[in-house]
């Protein structure tokens, strides 16, 4: 007989700080295989948040025990694992190509299905949760970013990458300065999904070959740990040669369950 999973207390987010302004927020009991990586990077006029998980508990409390000042918060893409929380915060970025999706965030296309279920949690966010209550709070994105847009936090700006594939409007944040990359789902330490019901494999190829040329020096992706441009072109490689991709989402998740 199963245990009850138990009920988390107020430890839901884990944050790591990395130095340099920047800041990893985990939702600590949700499993490692969906887990989003949320980041937060500190500026001298404003701060940049990326990405926001599952939105199972409220994220703007922790964001206010880092900083005070005012933040940007940037979907790297409108997949429901990184957008969650966005409805919390008043300026929310994103690019244009999935805006329908921040309206509606739970597609019947998407196979929520197979990650949202009973071994995704390893404690529940309060005692009310079930899985069959899981929802995203819509919230449209308040403005757009493409190709080439920068956003300056004052003495440390990002560069928007357009990087479609993933999903239409999956987007990175290049910071020349420091050579750093927030990669979103586009680029991440694990198999690539491409086979989602708007992924485009060829596009993806594309995308892929032309972040190989990037001279990056550390890339933080959407999931798993954060690596350099050594193990991304590995990454990229092996995508690009026929490896390294998820084509059965529910079948990647019940092996790694």
């Amino acid at each position: 007989m199963n245990s009850p999973v138990p009920v988390a207390g107020q430890d839901w987010y884990e944050i790591i700080h990395l130095g340099n302004g920047i800041s990893l927020i985990r939702e600590r009991y949700v499993a490692d295989w969906l887990r989003c990586n949320i980041w937060h990077i500190q500026g001298r006029n404003r701060d940049l948040l990326i990405d926001s998980g599952l939105g199972l508990r409220p994220l703007k409390p922790e964001i206010m025990r880092l900083s005070e000042k005012p933040l940007i918060a940037v979907m790297s893409h409108c997949h429901f694992d990184h957008i969650g929380a966005g409805h919390e915060f008043s300026e929310r970025l994103g690019h244009r190509a999935c805006r329908s999706v921040y309206q509606d965030p739970m597609p019947p296309e998407m196979p929520i299905d197979a990650f949202i279920r009973a071994e995704t949690f390893l404690a529940l966010p309060d005692e009310s949760f079930t899985v069959e209550s899981f929802s995203i709070t819509p919230a449209p994105l308040t403005g757009y970013l493409d190709e080439g847009d920068l956003l300056d936090l004052g003495d440390r700006v990002f560069r928007v990458l357009h990087l479609p594939g993933h999903s239409p409007d999956s987007i990175a944040l290049f910071e020349e300065k420091t050579k750093t990359l927030f990669s979103g789902d586009i680029i991440y330490n694990g198999d690539l999904f491409d086979t989602l019901y708007h992924s485009d494999r060829d596009i993806y190829r594309e995308s892929l070959a032309r972040l190989r040329e990037l001279r990056v020096g550390t890339i933080h992706g959407g999931h798993d740990e954060s690596f350099g441009r050594d193990h991304m072109i590995e990454i990229i490689d092996n995508y690009l040669g026929g490896r390294g991709n998820i084509v059965d989402p529910y079948a990647w998740v019940s092996n790694r369950i």
